[in-house]
């Protein structure tokens, strides 16, 4: 089959890449196997959504339950991460027309009800990332202030409100010149990364093999199935990349037409093998170069793993450019979740009040603005554990969406019923209810 050549408007955003509107980015006509820059552009892109700030706390969770865990979730990273990907890809490409977007397929297999339901479970997949980084933020900078700078931190509310009354006025005032700013540090950040996981070679050490146990977790307390149980949350966070989700599917209908969802599935695998390998070196190389009590101390200090290896190393260079890293991190992904958070905001006003239909978009969004600021300030205020957020909050949610209503349309939707029968979709609704019941075991314990 003969594809045309083909111009693209859209613009992977969310993952930091930028393809001007009307660029030519579709290859010379061929097979439609054959792989085009747009493929690259996309693979990167899904790359470049995953790794982010959620990486930073990846490996304090993980490795606070010694090796075994680690090895073990170091196993299950890429298939949880591409069969439940593929899965939501699947479920966005299963719409009648062309061009729907993944809440507009959701009310065409379900109705507006479970519409309106879905709709407020996007906004709170994504809400509570941001008091996340609420607090992230306003620890690393503190953390910074005092650790390198060697001065003393302002009050605690103070400098929480203007850090996150500042990004949210950036990100507020010029959303594209930020997006694109923010677009050309991804893959610098992802280098970093790398940069730092070599530079601490030298300091691994036999500390992470002494809990070669199946039975208890030295560091943390809990048993090993305990352990892996309450790190599930945690790894949904770090490699999710449902936002971008949407955007990816539909575009990529657009330029293979029936072919579309095999093609999906050859990126995704190559995206996913990308960042499983990359990640897990990145924690494996933390881990190792760290004792796990180390990683308690860690999770005690509700700081990123960057901001702990530059005050325990102390070396001038990951002293100076781990924090650098973390705050560029968060900050970036707070800009990209802020205005997917402000869509969903929005979208449950427009939905849940009729009445509100009159309302100015500008006008909404200041309001929404407003909420976000006065809830994200009093979070990060209060510092809560970030960990914790993500065990109770982040990960379970996004758990739902990414995990379970795909599998749950392959069972109730005919255009999704041939993927009926399959045994990874017993092992995605497995991986979704082990992270959505960690949020029980935390609150009851």
């Amino acid at each position: 089959m003969k594809m045309e050549n083909t111009q693209t408007d859209v613009a992977p955003v969310e993952a930091g890449l930028i393809i001007p509107a009307g660029m030519d980015t579709a290859a010379p006509a061929g097979p439609w196997r054959a792989w085009r820059r747009t493929d690259t552009v996309w693979m990167l892109s899904l790359y470049g959504t995953a790794v982010g700030a959620g990486v930073l706390f990846l490996p304090i969770n993980a490795g606070a339950g010694g090796l075994i865990p680690l090895i073990i979730m170091a196993i299950l990273a890429f298939p949880m991460t591409f069969f439940s990907h593929r899965g939501l890809t699947r479920f966005v490409l299963s719409g009648k027309n062309p061009g729907e977007d993944i809440t507009e397929v959701v009310e065409e297999h379900f109705g507006s009800g479970i519409g309106k339901i879905i709709t407020a479970f996007y906004f709170f997949a994504i809400y509570p990332l941001l008091l996340i980084y609420g607090v992230a933020i306003t620890n690393t900078v503190e953390s910074f202030i005092v650790n390198q700078l060697h001065m003393s931190a302002p009050p605690r509310f103070v400098l929480s409100f203007v850090l996150v009354a500042g990004m949210i006025a950036v990100v507020s005032f010029n959303q594209q010149v930020i997006v694109k700013t923010m677009s050309v540090l991804v893959f610098p950040f992802i280098a970093s990364l790398m940069v730092v996981a070599l530079y601490l070679v030298p300091q691994w050490n036999s500390a992470a093999l002494e809990t070669l146990s199946f039975t208890n977790s030295t560091a943390t307390g809990h048993g090993l199935l305990a352990t892996l149980w309450l790190a599930m949350p945690v790894m949904v966070f770090s490699f999710n990349h449902s936002p971008i989700i949407s955007s990816f599917a539909v575009a990529k209908r657009e330029e293979y037409g029936e072919n579309a969802e095999e093609k999906c599935s050859t990126i995704l695998s190559y995206a996913h093998i990308m960042m499983t390998v990359t990640v897990m070196f990145f924690v494996f190389s933390c881990v190792l170069s760290l004792t796990p009590a180390d990683m308690a101390e860690a999770k005690a200090q509700n700081i990123t793993i960057l901001s702990y290896l530059a005050n325990h190393f102390h070396a001038p260079f990951i002293d100076w450019l781990a924090p650098i890293i973390a705050i560029v991190a968060i900050t970036k992904s707070f800009f990209g979740h802020y205005l997917g958070a402000r869509e969903g905001c929005n979208g449950i006003v427009f939905k849940f009040l009729p009445g509100t239909r009159n309302i100015k978009l500008p006008l909404l969004n200041r309001l929404t603005a407003l909420f976000i600021l006065l809830t994200t300030w009093i979070v990060a205020t209060l510092n809560p554990s970030i960990l914790g957020l993500i065990e109770m909050l982040g990960g379970p949610v996004i758990a739902v969406l990414l995990f379970l209503m795909p599998m749950w349309a392959i069972a109730k939707v005919p255009a999704m019923r041939k993927y009926k029968g399959h045994t990874s979709n017993a092992f995605v609704v497995v991986i979704g209810l082990v992270a959505i019941s960690a949020i029980f075991y935390s609150l009851f314990n």
